[in-house]
């Protein structure tokens, strides 16, 4: 292999408000690690034996981030059957497959749906969302850390008005108890030593989508209201949190390479400037995100974080390209409240997108590498 391929690992930023390279969240999860998952939902195998090849799945998802020089990294979620598996598995009262189904795309028209969850009972805590996952990846990363957890609009989308209706009357009595329980969770983590924490919050695609904008309206609801309805509810998980870095993620829905929004930034710009984010993750890879002017919005003292590099292909960036669109967002946002990432995750659900192993790696290489060329060592 040559050496020109292999990110120059960079010393670790003192604290993540200063790191210029990161993943989203998911990785590829071992093909052994999906088959030991399966058996133990089928009570063939012990937990035991699973938490052991979890353990040693992360230990490689640490080691993959740490040896391509990314500077803040995750658990690769792979103690999750999908990225908002955390929330779904942590409480008693959600039916796993029950939910509405939602079409995913790609460009050459090939479709999958996705079965969602829903809340078909009262929420009943049964155990921590993150705190296994952080804890352990405290206990082993050699870098800065982060954990991700769901925004409690894209909870919402568990919520249907007869199945739910039994358990909760409305939408709103629903959404209380997801912010109550994000809150605590949240800090719980603060209180086991997380200092960044990363809100998932995809479900703001259907909030910039012309296409689903109409569709709300149609049904009754007006898309400016939800923006400013989904703004307070992040603002109530993650206020009063003084010294947390707290990030929020937006894509155009990430399940096997496809996706099932676009449209730029612009109908959703608020959220710069409404929510109390100090990192906006902000898928890029395409002509489905638009352009970097809504960036004019985010106040001077948030970071941005490009998702330039595409988990949904295999097809690498080059680093020329990847340093000249770095500079096109410069125009909107000082260089110096920059950062890189991938699009989004490799796997946001246990299938993982139409990548490879390697190709997973040598992408997260090219993100340390260009970050460390622009930016240069912290």
């Amino acid at each position: 292999m040559s050496t020109q391929n292999v990110a120059r690992p960079a010393a670790a930023p003192a604290d993540v408000t200063e790191a210029r390279s990161e993943v989203v969240g998911s990785l590829l999860r071992p093909p052994e690690l999906i088959e030991a998952r399966k058996r133990a939902e089928a009570g063939e195998l012990p937990a035991a034996e699973l938490k052991r090849l979890e353990d040693r799945a992360v230990d490689a998802a640490i080691e993959l981030q740490e040896s391509a020089g990314i500077d803040v990294i995750t658990d690769g979620e792979l103690r999750r059957y999908a990225f908002f598996g955390h929330l779904v598995e942590a409480f008693e009262g959600f039916d796993k497959l029950g939910g509405w189904a939602i079409p995913f795309r790609d460009e050459n028209g090939e479709e999958l749906v996705l079965r969602r969850p829903v809340v078909v009972e009262r929420l009943r805590w049964r155990r921590s969302m993150c705190a296994e996952e952080w804890t352990y990846l405290r206990a082993r990363a050699r870098r800065p850390a982060k954990v991700t957890m769901l925004s409690a609009q894209q909870a919402a989308a568990y919520y249907d008005p007869e199945k739910s209706a039994g358990a909760y009357r409305t939408r709103d009595g629903y959404l209380a108890d997801i912010v109550d329980l994000s809150r605590r969770e949240v800090a719980e983590l603060v209180r086991l030593g997380c200092t960044y924490i990363q809100i998932d919050a995809p479900q703001y695609a259907a909030l910039l989508d012309p296409k689903m904008r109409e569709g709300y309206r149609q049904r009754g609801s007006d898309p400016e209201e939800l923006i400013d309805r989904c703004i307070e509810l992040d603002n109530a998980i993650i206020q009063h949190h003084p010294g947390v870095t707290f990030g929020l993620h937006v894509c155009r829905g990430n399940n096997q390479s496809k996706f099932y929004a676009e449209g730029g930034y612009e109908p959703i710009s608020r959220i710069f400037n409404g929510t109390r984010f100090d990192r906006f993750l902000l898928e890029y890879d395409d002509a489905r995100s638009g352009g970097f002017e809504p960036l004019r919005h985010v106040p001077e003292d948030r970071t941005v974080v490009l998702g330039l590099v595409t988990t949904k292909k295999p097809a690498m960036e080059s680093d020329d390209e990847l340093q000249a669109r770095i500079a096109e967002a410069a125009r909107y946002v000082p260089l110096e409240r920059l950062a890189l990432s991938p699009q989004c995750g490799f796997a946001s659900t246990i299938e993982g997108n139409r990548i490879t192993p390697e190709q997973q790696r040598r992408k997260l290489e090219l993100v340390a590498r260009v970050a460390h060329a622009v930016w240069g060592d912290r």
